[in-house]
């Protein structure tokens, strides 16, 4: 069995870490604990010195290195972040790098990475996730003699996320529930760590997104389970395969698993952003994401919850307030029939739309020689109960064709 990170190894990487790192807030937020009835803490790694707490394992294995892996280079695959704690530690202590980066990750981080690498990093894009990306990261390290510096599966990766645990425990005691985000586990692991040494009665809840439950499968089939396919929006924790260590301690450790659906991702990183002026990532959020699953056991109850990495692309809040709309029931996707005749979008506008309806998309050509034609319209709706009266009237006034919605295929082919 894969053994834990003791106190006294997590305690002394905390030492070897302190002039690189930041120790992040531990901040008491109003707004959720009164949501909730209980004391919510955010732990504010999105505010590291890469906006991510990746920069703690990073580092701290980079720097155990002797000076031949040192002279020969450090090798990593990463959709970001720590891709970004890579490239920050070989700029610091001046070590060539070579980090591979998957075509999905978002362009700002690829910018992240080559700020903070400078000259010594150099990026390689190829494969469509992180797993196939790791797979032409090794075979470089093969033929290179370079040191793979893997981003979960390894005891110094694991000891420097574990400081983010540590510098919790040092802020507050007697925590009843931490959630902490899971990707390929590294962070879980380190928690798991700690906590079962120094604080046994906490119960420790991963989090990962629905479309990529790697952790959960695995534990499920009692061995490590990879993934066929994974849905890659929320990048900075979408793996197919999880570590073999940090399997063994999550299998052991966790108290539970939350599965958080990807829209509800969006509509907690949106609520952040306005309501707190939090600029997560989708990974980010995971953890409080998943606290409305656990609304009625953490009442009354100290709760910790990790926001993981801050590196959100702007190009990409169209698309995140798209997902959240459809997940909260407010944007709703019709093939309308339009007769095909003046005023025909007139009545649809004044007798079928509420008055509180708003047409966010249309797309229709005329034809001609058609007695009705049909068009792709989108409704956003102030109120999910609405949706139900709109389609009556739809059907009733023969404008009714398809609800594109619940049509997987036909949704993705044309939304």
């Amino acid at each position: 069995m894969t053994r834990l990170i003791s106190k006294e190894e997590i305690e002394e990487t905390a030492q070897n870490l302190k002039k690189v790192i930041r120790k992040t807030p531990l901040d008491l937020n109003s707004c959720y604990s009164q949501k909730y009835k209980s004391s919510i803490y955010f732990k504010r790694e999105d505010l590291q010195v890469v906006r991510s707490y990746k920069i703690r394992g990073a580092y701290n294995k980079i720097s155990s290195l002797n000076k031949e892996q040192l002279l020969n280079g450090v090798v990593c695959a990463s959709a970001g972040n720590h891709a970004q704690g890579v490239a920050m530690s070989c700029e610091i202590l001046k070590v060539k790098g070579v980090i591979f980066m998957p075509v999905t990750t978002p362009q700002q981080k690829i910018d992240r990475v080559r700020l903070l690498g400078k000259q010594y990093v150099e990026i390689i894009i190829v494969g469509d996730s992180f797993d196939t990306c790791n797979v032409e990261a090794l075979e470089f390290c093969k033929q290179n003699n370079g040191t793979y510096i893997h981003p979960f599966d390894d005891e110094k990766i694991i000891a420097g996320q574990a400081t983010v645990g540590f510098e919790i425990l040092n802020d507050i005691d007697k925590i009843d529930y931490i959630f902490v985000p899971i990707g390929g586990g590294g962070l879980a692991s380190g928690i798991i760590s700690l906590f079962k040494e120094v604080s046994p009665q906490t119960k420790i809840i991963g989090v990962e997104a629905l479309g990529a439950p790697a952790m959960n499968e695995s534990i499920r089939n009692g061995s490590i389970k990879m993934l066929d396919s994974i849905d890659k929006f929320v990048d900075g924790a979408a793996v197919q395969r999880v570590g073999e260590k940090t399997f063994e301690i999550c299998r052991h450790g966790l108290d539970d698993i939350v599965l958080v659906p990807e829209g509800k991702i969006c509509s907690v990183l949106l609520k952040l952003y306005n309501q707190e002026a939090i600029i997560a990532e989708p990974a980010g959020v995971l953890s409080i994401a998943a606290l409305n699953f656990y609304k009625e056991e953490i009442k009354g109850k100290k709760v910790v919850c990790i926001i993981s990495g801050g590196n959100n692309d702007v190009m990409r809040m169209e698309e995140i307030k798209e997902k959240s709309l459809l997940y909260e029931g407010l944007k709703h996707y019709f093939i309308v029939a339009f007769p095909q005749r003046p005023g025909a979008l007139n009545e649809f506008v004044t007798n079928v739309l509420g008055p509180d309806d708003n047409i966010v998309h249309f797309e229709y050509s005329k034809k001609t020689n058609r007695e009705l034609g049909p068009a792709l319209v989108g409704v956003e709706l102030k109120n999910k109960n609405s949706l139900s009266p709109l389609i009556t009237r739809m059907k009733e006034l023969k404008f009714y064709s398809e609800y594109v919605n619940n049509n997987k295929v036909l949704f993705e082919y044309l939304i």
